[in-house]
């Protein structure tokens, strides 16, 4: 390469430096922890400054960087984890959070308002759901659930029929869904979304992208307009650490950000510290991860006690849903979920005899989990509705992690054979 050539590097190529000054940090070759809740000002005029563009009292200047203030606003190390997470997405700005349903809510309160309408595709996390169709309504919000196989067509009807479409103002979907790995077209509802536009009131789209991590759906190149991220799952992905992320536009991430501020609910510099460790192995782990699902999920289909695989992978090449997933997705991820045959028992013997997959709820780490949807992550969801939606007795599901996979494979077969 001739000196002076420029090079676009990969995001995985940048995660080791991309936002980072060395000779800030006294020529650390990692991101110290800022764990400071304020910082100095050379002059008040500078601290005017500062504010000024904070508070959005005006715009910042051409080459004017938004300064350091009070950690509540900004801090060294969210500031270069924001920046990298933006790499993988392609998004203008990032702000990260200390969960990712405070990442969820913040998003929600922001772009809703009383008297609105939340189209929002089904299942979606427990907590999700909870917070859907518990708390929104009691602001005023409307909120209407759409399934997985309904068309535009179908989903157009089923506004109109609300009585709420003049109000519609937010779309948002989990795609793959939580557990059952239904997966809803994106650009589909991008088109609903510009229908129901009205001049500059937009109605936006939003994507909840925990299941597929940065790695393997880019929403926002589909047209949403926001992404979501739980960061204590793929992007933390040890267990170790609980975090949220929404990547959009400037303009929106703006907004987003000032309520962040006043919610208080950003994450801490610890925080932001261990997820820039985790980003230097994010593409290694899932890829991984992935490999050995897909080896995971073919043993599965062919086991005499399992009834149904639910895995992109396993997706009829002749179905409506394979052209979406070709389309929409770069992997069939790391999330397996299974039907066994019988019901609660037999899924509780499965999982009380696993010896190296662990028994806990949440996804993406290093190890692999297993779980029981029904009751554990979605006990919440009304009994018909879970029923309606797949979530039933005899779905388990596994969050498989970087283990060799033949021995993943021997855990789960013996597990199975205890039923």
């Amino acid at each position: 390469m001739k000196p002076g050539s420029k090079h676009n590097f990969k995001p995985e190529s940048l995660m080791m430096s991309h936002g980072y000054k060395p000779e800030l940090s006294e020529g650390a070759v990692k991101c110290p922890i800022f764990q400071t809740s304020t910082f100095v000002f050379k002059t008040a005029e500078e601290g005017k400054a500062h504010f000024e563009v904070a508070y959005g009292i005006r715009e910042a200047n051409e080459g004017e960087e938004m300064g350091l203030i009070y950690s509540r606003l900004n801090n060294p190390d969210l500031e270069i984890l924001e920046d990298r997470l933006c790499l993988w997405d392609g998004a203008e700005a990032c702000a990260v959070f200390e969960s990712g349903m405070s990442a969820i809510t913040t998003v929600l309160l922001e772009f809703l308002k009383p008297g609105d309408l939340l189209l929002y595709s089904k299942p979606v996390y427990g907590g999700t759901d909870h917070f859907i169709n518990t708390f929104l309504p009691k602001i005023g919000v409307h909120v209407l659930g759409f399934k997985p196989d309904m068309n535009q067509e179908e989903i157009d009807a089923l506004i109109k029929n609300s009585g709420w479409g003049d109000h519609l103002a937010l779309i948002y979907v989990e795609t793959p869904a939580n557990p059952t790995n239904s997966i809803i077209d994106i650009e589909m509802c991008v088109s609903l979304a510009q229908k129901y536009t009205k001049g500059d009131d937009r109605v936006l789209v939003a994507v909840d992208n925990t299941y597929m991590g940065p790695l393997w759906q880019h929403p926002l190149k589909h047209g949403a307009d926001i992404v979501m991220y739980s960061a204590t799952k793929y992007i933390g992905g040890h267990s170790d650490v609980i975090a949220g992320a929404v990547l959009s536009s400037a303009a929106l991430m703006g907004r987003i950000k000032a309520l962040r501020t006043f919610l208080g609910n950003m994450a801490s510099p610890n925080t932001g510290w261990l997820l820039m460790r985790s980003l230097e192995t994010l593409k290694i782990r899932m890829e991984q991860q992935a490999f050995n699902a897909n080896k995971v999920a073919v043993f599965l289909k062919n086991h005499p006690k399992v009834e149904k695989v639910y895995y992109l992978g396993l997706i009829q090449e002749d179905s409506k849903n394979y052209e979406i997933y070709k389309r929409q997705y770069l992997s069939s991820g790391a999330m397996v979920s299974f039907d066994v045959k019988g019901g609660e028992k037999e899924a509780f013997r499965f999982l009380n005899n696993l010896k190296l997959m662990k028994l806990a709820v949440s996804l993406g780490s290093t190890e692999s989990l297993a779980e029981h949807p029904a009751t554990m992550t979605h006990a919440g969801i009304d009994p018909v509705e879970k029923q309606d939606m797949g979530i039933t007795d005899k779905l388990v599901r596994l969050s498989i992690g970087v283990e060799y996979y033949e021995d993943i494979i021997w855990d789960i077969n013996q597990a199975l054979d205890e039923i």
